[in-house]
């Protein structure tokens, strides 16, 4: 299936069909990493001689230490020589090596590169199934089910991936970031991917970027790539790991200092001596949640603990090129840090997070009177391990040793208790070696290698809608709603081990580390520090293949979407900017608050519609609380003077020729990297979101689909604003990077006041705003 033959002592190709692999090593491949690279597409390459020029040509520009991130960001310019470069101001124009997409973001990412009329991809990309297997009996049945359910949304990924050359992982894979850390992600190698826990392959320094599917579209096209220029925030770990404390501790300790929104527009790259205590795949758990303080990515430096990864993963070759070019793959001395927050390990605690919002941050041992005190019930229901945060070997070998003390003293879990392993290795594996039997054992459930409950795949049964409940989950993100669709569960986000041990108690008042349990025969005991292996003493056992490879010849390959499919649908080009100032637009909601993407798009039972725009529409900000009336989903219809659902009076000025626009407050669209929260708004006639600020993904993601994202210049301009308001934006007829525009806001009583408002649009960006959407700009330029 593969040959190989040395072309020098420096290089080796790799042939795979009808392209070619090119790594810079000094020795031939061992028969193990032969398989593990078949999986690699063609075309693919890991050039560390042209990062290692182009960082000599930016440090020689700059003149001065580099951060890792800036080293491998840099390292990836279009133009290095000619590239503008200012942190936090000017924008860089990337490429990327590789593009990864999940099931639920492929569908319209797929659609859109249909769109484009382009016969291949550019660059290597995958698609990952893992968003659209719910959670409801275990893994075997609920997997069984979602081929059948999700047959034609399958059958069109496949297709289209055999089509346009992209490698395509079945469902049962595993979950995308588990997915890439086994088999993609390597030191040094720039990834962006449809999801926005992508920087999760920052645990084998890599900077991986989480999108939306029109920024995919355009590095599979072979377009540059634009990203702001990252600020960097460093987090210098000192001391060492130990006991119950975990790396999702590290993660949580900075998510309570930097906030939802305090890693916007900036990379979190770890370093200093304490990085060398932390596993490969807890490094990678803590850039997975990284995303939920709005960070661009987060990384680590290459050291020993990655190497050791990659050898046990079949790439030990790419280990021993990156040793070469380690100095590449590790920060200057000297270098300077737009923030610094230490922290040392061996003064850090178990951590659990919430509830309602992964930034809220409390020790475990004050968990119980915090709990008490606020009024959040104290019983822990169910407790879910596992998902793309926490599901690594380490994790279920650590969480087994909890379950087998307690085994051993004959207890059970007294909550619910979920273990959703992150991929078919680490399921076969953690089965051969005897993990999955204990966690069974005391009261688990395994299910699908798939996202599951933490994206809110889930049929939960122990509880109704609006009943006041308390889960714990090692996921990384509990947002109102988000697990279960009910917004009275009080979701807390902690390590696997914690999670283990809460359930374990049957309640957030325990704290491992101090309390004892019960046995069923009376006897109190103390759980023993939790311990595992970081990675398996015999090799990983891949489980299933569950991969589809790219065929060479792909014309007779036939992708069809039926145009009375409810579940797919071919795009239509949005219409052009009119060349003048958008008049009049009515307020379609007032948002008041936070404002995630699952507002704004919801996930659970939507999912099924992520392939059929108009279909998903009828979710636009069904979650937003509506400020004038405190509710949810029931806006005032200005046409008609009566209330209704968001998506239906957006549907009715659409047909009216109505155009409309949503105001919003702080960080709004956190959360998931979702397109479908900026491509549903312009679809059902939005022309601009105006909001006090934007999270990163969201605000790029609403540029190309032709809207305008805006900020008050004066925040508290958004008070100004009622949602009975006429608004008009003046000043696009000179539309230019930098320039304010005007907002005049028409009252009801018929004063009117106008407001200064900012953006961050470029040159470029512009020209997808007038050209309707980037696609079409992308059109316009063939």
């Amino acid at each position: 299936e593969m040959d190989y033959c040395i072309l020098s002592e420096s290089s080796i190709w790799l042939a795979l069909g009808t392209g070619a692999r090119r790594f810079h090593v000094s020795t031939a491949f061992s028969a193990k990493a032969k398989v593990a690279m078949s999986r690699f597409e063609p075309g693919s390459s890991i050039n560390y001689e042209k990062m290692h020029e182009n960082i000599n040509i930016v440090r020689r520009r700059l003149n001065r230490p580099l951060t890792l991130s800036e080293k491998i960001v840099y390292g990836h310019l279009d133009d290095p020589a000619g590239q503008e470069i200012d942190r936090g101001r000017t924008y860089l124009r990337l490429r990327p090596d590789r593009v990864a997409m999940q099931d639920a973001t492929a569908q319209m990412a797929m659609l859109q590169f249909i769109s484009s009329g382009l016969p291949k991809v550019a660059v290597p990309s995958t698609i990952h199934c893992d968003h659209l297997i719910e959670a409801q009996i275990g893994g075997a049945q609920d997997l069984q089910r979602a081929k059948e359910v999700n047959q034609e949304v399958y059958n069109f990924l496949a297709t289209a991936a055999a089509k346009y050359g992209v490698g395509f992982w079945k469902p049962g894979s595993g979950i995308i970031h588990q997915i890439i850390l086994e088999n993609y992600a390597y030191p040094g190698v720039m990834l962006i991917g449809t999801d926005s826990h992508t920087p999760n392959g920052g645990g084998l320094g890599a900077i991986c970027i989480g999108v939306g599917g029109a920024d995919a579209v355009d590095v599979m096209a072979g377009i540059p790539w634009e990203l702001k220029c990252p600020k960097v925030i460093g987090v210098r770990l000192t001391g060492t790991l130990s006991g119950w404390t975990s790396p999702k501790d590290v993660i949580l300790k900075v998510a309570g200092i930097l906030t939802v929104k305090g890693g916007t527009g900036a990379i979190v790259e770890y370093h200093g001596p304490g990085v060398d205590s932390i596993s490969c795949t807890g490094m990678a758990t803590i850039c997975n949640m990284g995303a939920e303080i709005g960070a661009t990515t987060s990384v680590f430096p290459y050291n020993h603990r990655m190497k050791t990864y990659l050898e046990k993963t079949g790439r030990g070759e790419i280990s021993s090129v990156a040793d070469q070019f380690k100095d590449d793959l590790v920060p200057d001395e000297g270098c300077e840090y737009d923030q610094v927050i230490e922290i040392n390990l061996s003064e850090l605690k178990p951590h659990i997070n919430g509830p309602f919002t992964p930034d809220l941050a409390h020790p475990v041992s004050e968990i119980g009177a915090i709990a008490k005190k606020s009024g959040w019930p104290l019983e822990v229901k169910v407790g879910l391990i596992g998902s793309c945060t926490n599901s690594s070997y380490e994790d279920m070998g650590r969480a087994a040793s909890l379950a087998k003390q307690a085994l051993d003293k004959g207890l059970k879990c007294k909550a619910q208790f979920t273990v959703t392993p992150g991929s078919e290795q680490i399921r076969a594996t953690i089965e051969r070696d005897g993990y999955a039997k204990i966690l069974s054992d005391v009261g688990g459930i395994v299910l699908a290698n798939a996202c599951g409950p933490c994206i809110g795949q889930w049929d939960r049964k122990d509880v109704k809608k609006g009943e006041k409940n308390t889960i714990v989950t090692s996921f990384n993100r509990n947002f109102t709603a988000r697990n279960d669709a009910n917004p009275a569960t009080h979701a807390f986000v902690t390590s696997p081990e914690i999670v283990t041990a809460l359930a374990l108690a049957g309640t957030l008042n325990f704290n491992p580390e101090t309390d004892y349990l019960t046995a069923p025969n009376g006897e109190k005991f103390k759980l023993e520090p939790p311990s595992g292996d970081e990675l398996p003493s015999r090799d990983f056992d891949p489980g299933q293949d569950t991969y589809q490879h790219p065929p060479a010849e792909s014309s007779s390959v036939n992708v069809d979407v039926n145009p009375s499919s409810n579940r797919l649908q071919l795009l239509e080009p949005f219409d052009k900017w009119h060349g003048k100032d958008l008049e009049d637009m009515r307020v379609l909601i007032k948002v008041k608050g936070k404002c995630t993407t699952d507002h704004i798009s919801a996930a659970g039972p939507w999912l099924k519609f992520r392939g059929h725009l108009d279909n998903i529409s009828n979710n636009l900000l069904i979650g937003a609380v509506n400020i004038e009336n405190d509710a949810v989903n029931k806006v005032k219809n200005q046409l008609t003077g009566e209330y209704g659902g968001v998506p239906d009076v957006a549907r009715h000025y659409k047909a009216n020729g109505v155009n409309w626009v949503v105001v919003g407050d702080e960080n709004y669209g956190e959360g998931s990297s979702r397109e479908h929260a900026a491509l549903e708004p312009r679809h059902l006639g939005g022309r601009a979101i105006i909001v006090k600020s934007f999270a990163r993904i969201h605000e790029t993601n609403l540029k190309k689909q032709g809207l305008l994202p805006l900020t008050f210049a004066d925040p508290q301009d958004y008070d100004k604003i009622r949602p009975d308001d006429k608004i008009s934006i003046t000043g696009l007829k000179s539309f230019a990077p930098g320039k304010t525009l005007t907002a005049v806001i028409k009252h009801s009583d018929g004063s009117q006041q106008s407001i200064s408002l900012n953006h961050t649009f470029n040159d470029t960006q512009i020209e997808w705003f007038k050209a309707g959407s980037a696609l079409n700009r992308m059109k316009e330029l063939q």
